[in-house]
């Protein structure tokens, strides 16, 4: 019964406040002029008050009374919280909380802090501890609800975000508790208030506008006056209502949090888009929900940073086109005109040069989080070898985004060639779905990438611009890692006019671009068939005579391809379908789960004990001659001299089983999520 002692406290105070001025009636002295009943108004008077209000009184007047507090002391929750909490899951997550909302304002000032500020909490609004799925209820008035329910939402058990304005602040809880919504937050749109400022240089106190962790305190109360005694006044004799039957308090429990945290919330929710009458200005596509997105993905841009002298080319050429990147980029998304669909993370690498070691250490420190959520990884070391062509290596779902963006792109120099076009000119191979492509190269661990491909299974790329190969037997740009790699070499030698670092800077832009945004993953895994089919080929061709000869057969290998490429051309097929008709966003989540990981299914940390870091069945570094699967082919290099039945030739075996059983699990992985 706080609360009701610090509402007596406030009566008392106003009762006090009337007695003094009724004393200040009676206390005019006698002898005082009579006022004649037909007097009028006396100008001089009226005068002499105007000239005597002083504003700088009033301004010391006002300067105490912030820090003196309330005049009354009001009720304090003992405690406010609200956080984003995900469910254990099999398959991403062991739940816990993700995000919790600020408790307190922050401290701009200095004022913001001390013991008196009241925590925002929503007055008269009862205690509790809701937990459900998050919906993006508008205003929360009884029209906003109704709409959500238009819309196929189960209101039953949610919370409803809510924004101020509209309704009164308990006429959304009574609104929201009438469709059995089980809890209300409501927050502040920088859109209703702040004419669209939101960010912390735009508002207090840089401006009088409210700042990001602001949070709009009030009474949640339906009426007003004492609840306890309502047309009564509050005396000790006087009847109260018991608390039971006293009306107009909100049904369920309320919070006020500020856009700082409406931002986490709301920009993360799934569902549709809410109508346009209902966005806001937090800078993203206001979703109506229920639930948030699981979490979000990582589409992961890298380059090192550290060079062995002045690095112009190696790697600086790259770091150039991150930074000019990343400076497009984070200025559309300060602007609020651009927002990526899928979290975008650029990365600065150290000690490259010394063996990987600060991308290495990253993938060690974050190994569960990168592996459960980066859609893939992109990596510009040296950008600019020389100014001829493309030169791309990756894995083989990549290949269709980087066509795609090749494609659009002009290529440096005469003519009116796509870099596509020209890149094919240089590095070309002939596949049997598409004709004549560009060819990619395959990932050693010449970069950053290599603990991305090899240790965690991430698809991962390498873009660069290179010289034609015909012209020159150089094996890399002459300067490399000598103290002659400056910027006048890249400016006179290697690039004059750098439009080949500009090349690379919209090839791989663009590639970054349709991985973050794309409603469906650009990638496509029928483009393993290939490799997985020309794996198969060459260890027939190469190695079938051998292993028939030591009773190893390739029946389990040939069946474990087919089934690999039935599952690639299948799932192929539903992304065309979904794409033609209007999937739900779930559908689409287990779709582009199903790509991301797929290259996950490649990995067995035990293939190959001798390599560390080494798990990737197909991309293991391959000492065998023949152009196969590497532990399949480096085992039969070391059992070729060997008797039968020796141990040689039992990792043959079992490096065979190793690929089988990695092919079926790829397939597995293709296949529809309800199949087991």
């Amino acid at each position: 019964m706080q609360w009701a002692k610090g509402l007596g406290l406030g009566l008392g105070a106003a009762a006090l406040l009337a007695l003094g001025i009724i004393l200040g009636h009676f206390a005019i002295p006698k002898n005082t002029p009579s006022i004649s009943a037909t007097q009028d108004l006396d100008l001089e008077i009226l005068e002499t008050v105007m000239g005597q209000l002083d504003a700088s009184r009033i301004r010391e007047n006002l300067r105490p009374l912030p820090d003196a507090g309330p005049a009354w002391t009001p009720p304090r929750p003992s405690s406010t919280r609200c956080s984003l909490t995900l469910p254990p899951s099999t398959v991403a997550s062991a739940g816990g909380v993700l995000y919790s909302c600020l408790r307190s304002e922050e401290n701009l000032t200095g004022e913001q802090g001390g013991p008196d500020v009241v925590p925002p909490y929503a007055a008269y609004a009862p205690p509790g501890t809701p937990q459900g799925l998050l919906v993006y209820a508008n205003q929360g008035s009884e029209e906003d609800f109704k709409e959500l329910q238009t819309q196929g939402i189960k209101l039953e058990g949610t919370i409803a975000l809510t924004r101020y304005g509209g309704v009164g602040r308990g006429a959304k809880a009574v609104n929201a508790a009438k469709h059995g919504v089980a809890g209300v937050l409501v927050y502040t749109d920088p859109g209703d208030i702040n004419d669209g400022l939101s960010l912390p240089n735009e508002t207090f106190p840089n401006s009088w506008h409210l700042p990001p962790s602001g949070v709009e305190r009030g009474s949640y109360y339906e009426y007003f006056g004492d609840p306890l005694t309502p047309y009564l006044p509050a005396n000790p004799s006087s009847f109260r209502l018991d608390l039971a039957n006293v009306s107009g308090f909100p049904p369920i429990p309320s919070q006020p949090i500020g856009f700082q945290d409406a931002k986490v919330l709301l920009c993360n929710l799934n569902g549709s888009s809410a109508p346009a009458a209902w966005q806001g200005a937090l800078g993203c596509d206001y979703r109506l929900g229920p639930g948030f997105r699981p979490d979000d993905r990582y589409v992961l841009y890298g380059n090192h940073r550290d060079s062995w002298v002045h690095g112009a080319v190696d790697p600086s050429s790259g770091t150039a086109v991150l930074l000019e990147l990343s400076r497009i980029l984070g200025t559309l998304l300060k602007k609020g005109t651009w927002r990526p669909r899928r979290s975008i993370v650029f990365a600065s690498w150290g000690a490259e040069e010394f063996g990987l070691i600060g991308s290495t250490e990253f993938t060690e420190e974050f190994f569960s989080k990168l592996q459960e959520r980066t859609v893939a990884y992109l990596n510009v070391d040296i950008s600019v070898f020389a100014n001829a062509t493309l030169r791309v290596q990756g894995t083989p779902p990549v290949q269709s985004v980087v066509f795609s963006a090749a494609k659009e792109i002009p290529s440096p120099g005469p003519g009116d060639l796509s870099i596509y076009d020209n890149w094919i000119r240089y590095f070309n191979r002939s596949s049997p779905v598409y004709g004549l492509v560009p060819r990619l190269g395959s990932l050693g661990a010449g970069s950053d990438y290599a603990p991305f491909i090899h240790f965690l299974g991430i698809s991962s790329m390498d873009i660069a611009y290179t010289y034609d190969q015909s012209k020159t037997s150089a094996r890399i740009y002459p300067t490399y890692h000598t103290a002659f790699d400056t910027f006048d070499y890249v400016d006179k030698f290697v690039d004059p006019g750098f439009s080949s670092h500009q090349a690379v800077a919209r090839t791989a832009g663009s590639v970054l671009l349709r991985l973050s945004d794309s409603f469906f993953l650009p990638l496509n895994v029928s483009d393993y068939s290939d490799t997985l089919r020309s794996f198969l080929q060459a260890a027939q061709q190469e190695l079938g005579a051998l292993l028939e000869q030591h009773s190893i057969s390739l029946g389990p290998l040939v069946a474990a391809v087919e089934k690999f490429e039935a599952a690639a051309a299948a799932l192929g097929q539903y992304i065309s379908t979904l794409q033609q008709g209007s999937p739900d966003p779930l559908q689409v989540r287990m779709l582009n789960d199903q790509l991301m990981l797929l290259e996950r299914t490649f990995l067995n940390p035990r293939a190959f004990p001798e390599e560390r870091y080494y798990s990737h069945v197909l991309w293991a570094p391959r000492t065998g001659s023949t152009a196969t699967f590497p532990g399949l082919a480096n085992a039969c290099s070391k059992a070729r001299d060997t008797s039968p039945g020796s141990e040689a030739w039992a990792e043959v075996q079992r490096q065979l089983s190793i690929v089988v059983v990695a092919l079926e699990g790829a397939a597995a992985t293709l296949r529809p999520v309800a199949d087991l």
